[in-house]
């Protein structure tokens, strides 16, 4: 659990750092790297779905043995 809850963080820092970043490009150059933030955006979710998929079948197999 506390390996989930790390990753969850990271990303969650790593997209704010994303964020900056993108905004101080925009800034000095005056274009949007629209492919990239899509991107990154998009893997991020997706791991972040993955984990996500991960829990609940781990949530779900813990109950079926305490059923039994």
């Amino acid at each position: 659990m506390k390996f989930s809850k790390l990753i969850v963080s990271l990303v969650i820092l790593l997209n704010a750092a994303f964020t900056v970043a993108v905004l101080y490009i925009f800034h000095r150059i005056g274009t949007e790297p629209v492919a990239l933030i899509g991107a990154w955006f998009g893997f991020t979710t997706v791991e972040l779905w993955a984990l996500a998929g991960i829990k609940k079948r781990e949530i779900e197999i813990r109950n079926d043995k305490e059923e039994i």
